[in-house]
């Protein structure tokens, strides 16, 4: 194969005809065809088992003010390769620019003509928009967001790229039919894993055979193998029975009434469901830094100590009379954790604060050995409010990312964090940050207790693991009792904490 001036495609085949009897415009040359190096007869090509790469890699000017990776460049090849297609990229490697950038090409050669993007509430602006204008800023952009009619009319302004968030699309569904959308981007796909929903069936609708698809998430099949059911179902529907439950079957055995398990080959056949599919983990994109967790053990004030000592005590007589269920279990051990963040609700709804000086002195030193800022992640609400205060008092200029701030306040926070010298510190409740927001101005997070959850774990770390971070990271985990100990080490090792909750607050109790 050689490829001349990036125009035409030179291919020495045994059965030249082939080609040209489906490519009209190629040519043969004794045993050779010419053809030309558009993104449709590569398609073709790639129909007929002839490997020929994108024609982005040699015709395509990178737009924005950085340069891809190697990944990146991959994977925006893959894309404009593939009508529907799966991208499930790990998170931080950088997939929106690789969306962007072929969806940037496929308008350019008149493939498509208009770019719906589907996302979170959450990061329409912050994540979508903002890179949008690095990486394509030259296209015109729209967020449909607000009254039905507010949409509509946005919609109606012909922007090439509009941004909707997910029940946004039932809203103006109709509008976005007859809008000439032939391009839809749905990010953080794994809202779309079930079939049956009202938000499924909505973006089905939208999503006809001539449209292309690209659906894009770093945690396929999170939970249960069952959950590709409802992806592979909206891109490679031939690739999974027309029913889930024959599915179901295929991926799960049935163990109890109400209990059903992994089979041996599940793996295999939700690889070959979500097809096709490309994925990039972190440890392949060997252009990005690394990233280094640390534990930082810190002292309990005496305060605190002699509190959790009680209520494990506590806990311990309540076992030894009745059955520990998973929901007591993790109400019990959440309250364990809260003691060690500062602050504990009771049982009437009050609030018990506590000395937090140790675990306090111990994030100062960590905020003022990195070089970048840092961010700090808080489970409970009141021990953000607590570390704001303090913080604030002692001269750091922080915000606080919660679920009571709105998105266009949040939008604003997390703009001013990217591109201002303040704040140097933002507390984030981690539920609230955990998808798709980019936050490279630090290289540093700080667990100031866990999380109970793996998705969000491993999502909220990726807020400054990702494209465009230029530094090493460090993830640093505060820990000062064994509960805390416990659920890092679970974390750590790709283990939902749900999953193991009795066996863990047993061990906790012994």
């Amino acid at each position: 194969m050689e490829i001349f001036k990036n125009a035409a495609v030179l291919l020495k085949l045994r059965n030249p005809d082939r080609v040209t009897e489906v490519i009209p415009k190629s040519k043969k040359v004794g045993d050779k065809v010419v053809v030309n190096w558009g993104v449709d007869e590569t398609r073709v090509l790639k129909n007929l088992d002839i490997n020929v790469p994108s024609p982005i890699l040699g015709q395509y000017k990178w737009s924005g003010n950085v340069t891809p990776y190697s990944h990146q460049k991959t994977t925006s090849s893959f894309l404009t390769l593939h009508q529907k297609a799966f991208c499930f990229n790990e998170q931080g490697t950088g997939k929106t620019a690789s969306a962007i950038w072929a969806a940037d090409y496929l308008l350019n050669k008149g493939v498509i003509s208009r770019v719906l993007v589907v996302c979170p509430l959450s990061i329409m602006d912050s994540a979508w928009r903002a890179d949008l204008f690095t990486f394509a800023m030259h296209r015109t952009v729209d967020v449909a967001h607000g009254s039905r009619n507010k949409r509509k009319e946005i919609i109606a302004q012909g922007s090439e790229f509009v941004i909707i968030n997910y029940d946004g699309v039932e809203t103006v569904l109709d509008d976005l039919i007859a809008g000439g959308f032939d391009l839809v981007i749905v990010d953080e796909a794994t809202h779309y894993k079930n079939a049956q929903t009202k938000r499924w069936k909505t973006l089905n609708k939208l999503v006809g055979p001539d449209v292309w698809v690209w659906m894009m998430t770093g945690t396929p099949a999170a939970q249960s193998p069952v959950d590709a059911y409802g992806l592979a179902k909206m891109v490679n529907p031939k690739g999974v029975p027309r029913f889930f439950g024959s599915f179901r079957d295929q991926v799960m055995v049935k163990v109890t009434q109400f209990k059903w398990i992994p089979k041996d080959t599940a793996t295999e056949t939700v690889f070959d469901a979500l097809q096709p599919a490309i994925r990039f983990t972190k440890e392949e994109c060997l252009d990005l830094p690394d990233m280094v967790y640390v534990n930082r053990k810190v002292e309990l004030t005496r305060q605190q100590s002699t509190y959790y000592k009680q209520l494990k005590d506590k806990f311990i007589l309540q076992a030894a009379g009745e059955d520990v269920t998973a929901a007591n279990a993790a109400v019990n051990m959440n309250k364990l954790l809260q003691i060690s963040a500062g602050a504990i609700y009771t049982d009437t709804g009050e609030v018990l604060e506590f000395d937090i000086k140790h675990r306090y002195k111990v994030l100062m030193e960590v905020i003022e050995e990195s070089s970048k800022k840092v961010l700090v992640f808080v489970p409970f609400r009141h021990a953000i409010s607590l570390l704001h205060e303090k913080l604030t008092a002692d001269g750091v200029p922080t915000e606080v990312i919660n679920g009571a701030v709105n998105a266009r306040r949040r939008t604003d926070i997390f703009n001013r964090f990217q591109t201002s010298e303040e704040p140097r510190v933002l507390l984030i409740q981690p539920q609230a940050a955990a998808h798709g927001v980019t936050l490279t101005a630090a290289n540093t997070i700080v667990w100031w207790g866990p999380t109970a959850s793996l998705e969000t774990y491993a999502q909220a770390n990726a807020r400054v693991h990702r494209a465009g971070q230029d530094h090493k990271c460090t993830v640093v985990k505060l820990q000062g009792s064994p509960v805390e100990s416990r659920v890092y080490a679970l974390l750590d090792n790709r283990i939902d904490v749900h999953s193991k909750i009795i066996d863990l607050y047993k061990d906790l109790l012994d």
